[in-house]
């Protein structure tokens, strides 16, 4: 099974990056705040990043490494798609 590491731009544009294997449904529960550790005044949220990756261990890697990052860094690895 395929996951992805994602990330999302927030309304209050800030970055959120995380793990799914269901992407679409993921976003959908992040703006209806179900299963979401988001807080309100963080929703909606924008899909503006997101890699696959072939396993659940790989994506909580790159997940990790990605959260490490400063906002720019994580604002050019988004801009690269552009």
């Amino acid at each position: 099974m395929s996951w992805f590491v994602y990330i999302l731009k927030c309304k209050d544009n800030s970055y959120y990056t995380g793990i799914s294997w269901n992407l679409k449904k993921r976003i959908k529960e992040h703006n209806l705040r179900i299963k979401s550790c988001l807080q309100l005044s963080k929703i909606p949220v924008k899909l503006v990043y997101w890699e696959k990756l072939t396993d659940r261990y790989k994506a909580a890697r790159r997940e990790k490494e990605i959260k490490g990052w400063s906002r720019l860094k994580k604002q050019n690895l988004i801009n690269s798609l552009h």
